[in-house]
């Protein structure tokens, strides 16, 4: 399950596959029943709406959700390059060696932040996770070592700048953990299919147009799959590109060739 969810195509085929063939079952094996009279077909007709109804309903639901999350993964992005942004700035009140340092070691870790949105085997994530901690490690021993030479309110700001530069990265990391709940998924897909196996019956039943039992599964699958696509943050088409830590990057490499032109 946890497969077709990372891969949000992979779920569109799957749910075009068994979407229709839940829509064939309702055609082939509740035809034996016959024709329904028209009171029961009455009856059918209120209990398919309704739940074609709750279907459109949890869909909608799931997408709300799935767009929150996004919005999640998104705003986290721009609060970690407004504190590496600011924590690079205030890098210029510490003592000369120790500027230098943590200002190579900033961009280092700069570097490994903007990886973290690019990469997708679990391997390079697994090995990034590791640079990134051992990099916070490094900054912040670098701020230690500040702040043992002196105590000073400046000093103060900026470990409490590099507290935030450590903190974003975690509240990251902790909203690309987040997904919809396997179970919500295996309840959407229930539904789909239960609706799918009344649309069947009635199309049976009402002897319409076989083509129409088509139609449902393909704008079930498709709008499943924009739910799942955009709840992954690695899986799908639509990402998070790290467009404000590009920038950062971008203005503090701009900032370091002016002095060299002039």
């Amino acid at each position: 399950m946890s497969m077709l969810l990372g891969h949000p195509f992979l779920l569109f085929i799957t749910l075009l596959i068994i979407l229709p063939l839940a829509s064939a079952l309702g055609v082939y094996c509740l035809q034996r029943k016959g024709q329904l009279d028209e009171d029961t077909l009455k009856d059918f007709g209120v209990v398919q709406a309704a739940t074609l109804t709750l279907l459109a309903l949890l869909i909608g639901f799931s997408f709300s959700n799935a767009v929150g999350l996004y919005d999640q993964r998104k705003n986290s992005e721009s609060e970690e390059a407004n504190a590496i942004g600011t924590e690079y700035l205030r890098i210029d009140l510490l003592s000369a060696k120790n500027a230098t340092t943590a200002r190579s070691e900033l961009l280092k870790y700069l570097d490994l932040r903007i990886a973290f949105y690019q990469l997708n085997e679990k391997e390079q994530l697994a090995e990034l996770d590791n640079k990134t901690a051992n990099s916070q490690t490094q900054l912040w021993q670098i701020i230690k070592n500040e702040t043992q030479l002196s105590t000073t309110p400046i000093t103060a700001l900026i470990a409490a700048g590099m507290n935030d530069v450590i903190n974003t990265q975690g509240y990251t990391l902790a909203a690309w953990i987040k997904h919809f709940p396997a179970s919500a998924w295996i309840l959407l897909i229930s539904i789909a299919v239960i609706c799918n196996i009344l649309i069947g019956y009635s199309s049976h039943s009402r002897k319409s147009n076989k083509v129409y039992i088509f139609i449902l599964p393909t704008i079930i699958a498709i709008s499943l799959s924009l739910v799942a696509d955009i709840s992954s943050p690695r899986g799908g088409l639509i990402r998070i590109e790290p467009q404000n830590l590009l920038l950062l990057k971008a203005s503090i490499q701009h900032e370091d060739k002016e002095p060299t032109a002039n």
